[in-house]
């Protein structure tokens, strides 16, 4: 597999990806700075790709355990490369498993996750073959969720991000199993509306929902990031979740 060398968090992470087909944009990089956890936790991400959330999240919180559950061969090889690379094995494992069926039950402190978005092929840009994978949603996002609660301890976070047009689908998954939701919409600009949604729930809460002011990522003039999106990006903001 043919790869490109790229940074994250302002350099930070160096990621291994392939030169060709799905590669990681801003989304696992945000998922990552919505994630808290205190020192001595252990964390999950399901479907963790080459590890671009996983690592980021590593960065971010030093004293968090993580392991990244990935079924395709390839991507968690090149998982298991990006660990060794950032010099992270004392605390990074790499799992090549179904993560919906792999995650066990009361394992984690949180499970964190960035499913597949994308239903139609037909919204695929070349090279689709080897995006398609990675794009489409081959299982639906309320098994997403329904593994990850599984796969937390009583009073863990799930965290995932996801389409603002799933967020009904989402909310109805989390319905009577979690509770203090937290919703972030990420808008692309101010006046258009939100294409994200980061969500946290905590396993077996009763707090009620809230919506949080969205993240907006970029300035009105240009097409730069915005000042506090590019504190995200860079790693030196995190994006509280928590009340």
């Amino acid at each position: 597999m043919e790869t490109t060398e790229d940074r994250l968090l302002g350099g930070r992470v160096t990621l291994l990806q392939p030169k060709t087909g799905y590669r990681a944009g801003i989304d696992p990089v945000l998922l990552a700075a919505a994630l808290d956890a205190p020192a001595g936790a252990e964390a999950c991400e399901f479907g963790c790709g080459p590890g671009a959330a996983l690592l980021a999240a590593a960065q971010r919180l030093p004293g968090v355990r993580f392991t990244g559950i990935e079924s395709d061969a390839d991507a968690a090889a090149l998982a298991r490369r990006n660990v060794a690379l950032n010099a992270l094995e004392d605390r990074v494992a790499i799992v090549e498993a179904d993560a919906l069926e792999a995650g066990g039950r009361e394992r984690f402190d949180r499970v964190f996750f960035n499913p597949p978005f994308f239903d139609d092929p037909a919204s695929l840009r070349a090279p689709a073959e080897e995006k398609t994978a990675a794009w489409m949603a081959d299982r639906p996002l309320a098994d997403w969720i329904a593994a990850g609660l599984a796969a937390l301890k009583p009073k863990g976070a799930l965290v995932f991000i996801h389409r603002a047009d799933r967020l009904g689908e989402a909310l109805a998954a989390l319905e009577g199993r979690a509770g203090a939701i937290t919703v972030l919409p990420v808008q692309p600009r101010a006046d258009r509306p939100a294409k994200r949604i980061l969500v946290r729930a905590v396993k077996a809460a009763k707090a009620p929902l809230r919506v949080l002011p969205s993240l907006i990522l970029h300035d009105d003039a240009g097409g730069k990031y915005a000042a506090s999106a590019e504190a995200v990006l860079r790693g030196e903001a995190a994006l509280a979740m928590t009340p």
